[in-house]
Parts: C-alpha cells; sequence; structure tokens
C-alpha cells in the first residue's frame, strides 16, 4: 500500500527542437517557464556578451591611431662651433627646450591570420553559449514535465483512494445497520472505521505530496496548474525502437552533444590561436604632426609626417610557445575522448529506457486483469457480506485488494510514460 507515494524524480538532460506532440496544457507550462525562471536572464545575457567578444576580437584587425603631445628639456645640447673670420661662432643643432605634437596610426598588413583565428574562436563561443541556454531550457522544460506527471499520477492515486474510502463509508452504513438489528458485532463496525481512518490517513499523505508539487510547478513557471490536471500518457514520439537509430538521432539533435561538439571546436580554435602565436608580423606605421629642433631654426614649430612599415619577427620566448602549442593538443584530446564517454552512457540509457517501455506494457495488460478479477471478488465478498455468509474481514481484503490492483496499474501507466518522456529526452526530440 506504500506504494502510492511512489515518486520518480528524473535527471535534468536535454531535447531539441522540434514539433511534436504533447498536452497543451504542458507546452504552455514549458514555455511560460522560460519567461519566468531568472537563470534564463542570465544565460540571455551571456549570449550578448559573446557577441561583445565577436566585436572585441574584430576590432583587433582594424587601424589604430592616436594622438600624442610631449615636451622634453634637455641639457647639454649639441653645439657646433663655426669659426667666421676673427670670431668663433657657436651653432646649437637642436633646442633646450623640444615640443611635439603628432598624429600616428598603424595597420597590420600580415599576422599569419592571427586575428581571423580569433574572430573564429569568438564566434564558436557564441555558439556554445547559445546551445548553453538551449540546454538549460531543455533542463527546465523536462523538469516542469516531469512535475506535470507526478501531479497527474498523485491525482489519479488520490481519486482511487476516494473511491476506497466511499465503498467503505457505504459498508460502514450496511454494517451498522446490522449491528442495530443484532446481525453484527460493534467489533465489525469499528474495524471498518479503523479502515477509512487508515485510507484517510493515505489520502492525506498523497495531498501532501501533491500540494509539493504544486509548489514546484509554481517556483518553475509562476503559474498555479490547473486543477483538473490527471492525463499522463505521454505520447510515443521515437520514429525508432533500435538503440543504434535512437543514438544516431541524439548525436544531431541532443544538446547534450551539442555542448560537447562546441567545446570541441573551442578547443580546436584554441589550439589555432596557439599555433599562429610567436608568428612575423608585418605593420604598417604612418604619423602626421608638429615638431621643433630643425635647423636653421631649431625652435620653430614645422610640419612634419613620417611612414613606413615594421616587420616583427619573435626569434626566442622561452619555449612558451610550444608548450601552449603542447597543451591545446592536450585539451583537445581530452573534448574527444569525453564524446566516446558520453556515446557510452547514452547507449546504456537508450536500452534502459527501451526495456522499461517494454516491461511496462506488458505489466499493464497483466494489472487490467488483476483489476477485473479483484473488482470481481469484491463483488462477491459484498454481496455474502449483506447476506450474512461473509465476514467483515473478507470484504475489507476484498476492498484492499482493489485498491492495490488500481494502485498497480495506476503505476505502470506512470512509469510506462516517463520511460517515454526519458526516451525522447535522450533521442532529442521536443514536445512542446
Amino acid at each position: 500500500m506504500k506504494r502510492f507515494i511512489f515518486i520518480i524524480f528524473i535527471g535534468l538532460h536535454t531535447v531539441r527542437v522540434g514539433a511534436q506532440q504533447a498536452p497543451a496544457d504542458l507546452k504552455t507550462l514549458i514555455n511560460q517557464s522560460f519567461t519566468y525562471f531568472p537563470a534564463f536572464k542570465e544565460l540571455d545575457q551571456a549570449i550578448e556578451v559573446e557577441n561583445k567578444r565577436i566585436d572585441l576580437a574584430k576590432a583587433a584587425g582594424q587601424p589604430s591611431v592616436s594622438a600624442t603631445g610631449s615636451y622634453n628639456y634637455l641639457h647639454p645640447v649639441s653645439v657646433v662651433s663655426i669659426p667666421m673670420g676673427d670670431q668663433v661662432t657657436n651653432l646649437s643643432i637642436m633646442p633646450n627646450n623640444n615640443y611635439k605634437t603628432m598624429v600616428n596610426g598603424s595597420y597590420t598588413l600580415w599576422d599569419f591570420a592571427l586575428v581571423k583565428t580569433g574572430v573564429e574562436r569568438a564566434k564558436v563561443g557564441l555558439q556554445y553559449a547559445k546551445d548553453n541556454a538551449q540546454y538549460n531550457k531543455n533542463q527546465m522544460a523536462f523538469q516542469v514535465a516531469n512535475i506535470y506527471y507526478q501531479i497527474a499520477y498523485l491525482k489519479n492515486a488520490i481519486a482511487i483512494q476516494d473511491s476506497v474510502i466511499s465503498f467503505l463509508q457505504f459498508n460502514k452504513r450496511d454494517t451498522e445497520v446490522k449491528f442495530k438489528n443484532g446481525d453484527a458485532l460493534k467489533y465489525d463496525v469499528l474495524s471498518i472505521q479503523s479502515s477509512i481512518d487508515q485510507e484517510n490517513n493515505r489520502k492525506i499523505d498523497l495531498q501532501n505530496s501533491l500540494n509539493k508539487q504544486y509548489n514546484l510547478m509554481h517556483y518553475a513557471t509562476g503559474v498555479e496548474v490547473s486543477k483538473e490536471m490527471t492525463v499522463f500518457d505521454f505520447p510515443s514520439l521515437s520514429a525508432s525502437n533500435d538503440v543504434a537509430g535512437i543514438l544516431e538521432s541524439a548525436k544531431t539533435g541532443n544538446a547534450e552533444y551539442l555542448l560537447l561538439k562546441d567545446k570541441i571546436a573551442l578547443a580546436e580554435a584554441e589550439l589555432k590561436i596557439s599555433q599562429t602565436q610567436g608568428k612575423p608580423s608585418l605593420v604598417l606605421n604612418a604619423g602626421t604632426g608638429f615638431a621643433n629642433g630643425y635647423t636653421p631654426e631649431i625652435n620653430k614649430f614645422r610640419y612634419t609626417y613620417q611612414a613606413g612599415v615594421t616587420l616583427n619577427i619573435p626569434i626566442y620566448q622561452g619555449g612558451r610557445i610550444k608548450k601552449q602549442v603542447s597543451l591545446s593538443q592536450e585539451q583537445l584530446m581530452q573534448s574527444r575522448l569525453a564524446q566516446q564517454t558520453l556515446d557510452n552512457t547514452f547507449r546504456k540509457d537508450i536500452q534502459q529506457a527501451l526495456t522499461d517501455i517494454a516491461s511496462n506494457r506488458s505489466s499493464l495488460v497483466n494489472a487490467q486483469g488483476q483489476i477485473d478479477e479483484a473488482k470481481q471478488a469484491q463483488k462477491f465478498a459484498q454481496s455474502r457480506f449483506k447476506n450474512g455468509t461473509g465476514t467483515n474481514l473478507e470484504l475489507t481484503s476484498a476492498s484492499t485488494n482493489v485498491q492495490r490492483a488500481e494502485l498497480t496499474h495506476l503505476q505502470y501507466r506512470y512509469q510506462l510514460c516517463i520511460a517515454s518522456l526519458e526516451l525522447a529526452r535522450l533521442e532529442g526530440l521536443v514536445y512542446w
């Protein structure tokens, strides 16, 4: 009897975007959670940050312009002595007071695609941020779906409890009449009342669990869910029943796989950046402005300009570049090996979900037969009790057997629903 409080909490995972069928109110709740839950605003902001990183990476390849102004006092300064007749004239070739204002510009003509590689790395980061946002949305969607079906399960279990309590109350009234007529004992009345109290306590436990699920749904969506939510027959969405086919679908659609692919792409981009570090670069430089210090009037402010190219060739950096490349290669290998681990995990989980679906479908057939047999036995026990040939113990036992059979059937339906939901998650299907 304690199995009626059977609650399954599934780990939060992902599904892919696609049009599938599911209850309309479930779709509404899932989409409401996307706009209500605060974490999604943070994820959207992370996407904006990555967009700015792309702009920043592109800016590294743009021309650079700066304005400078300087003043320097020099002493001593170079003096040239020039004989002129009987006298010697001292001529300064530079002033003591030096002024200079310039506008300088530079542009990298050649950098072994360092800027391009940086932009590509930033774009991969943006894709990762987008897939991460989708991954978390799918986690929330799966959580909401589990809460939704737990609510439906508990409401159906409460309905079964209500039917059991109603049946016991009806038989209590019959027993009270028999007790007044001397055909039953006070013990029989008290026994039935004890069973009613016991079933009421179980209903209270169920209602308490249901209220907790309502609270969880409000926490996730901000919505007070409908009190009529009782259906939890999740549709079978998979187009394949074999492990290999579902695994291939997961590789192209499951957001967990998409995030792993992004991590591999990030590692590859980091490796390219490492390989371009320490390469030569050719930079164009130009500047114009005003300065003094030009003979013959060295204190006069004059217009000046300059232009040229600079070739930078790193020669030795302590082996830092080589070590960075080696590190990036190891990180890339680690990311690729993680895909094998993910494949093994998904293969196991898909096989388990398919096994659960097949098992619960078979169990449902047997459970329905048990319900029919238990209800028939209950009718016989009730008839015998009314005619005085049966006992209260027989009637209570028959009622308990019906309740157990109905709860067992309900649990198999619920487990089949959750197994189908799990398979949809693994394959990467969307149900909203």
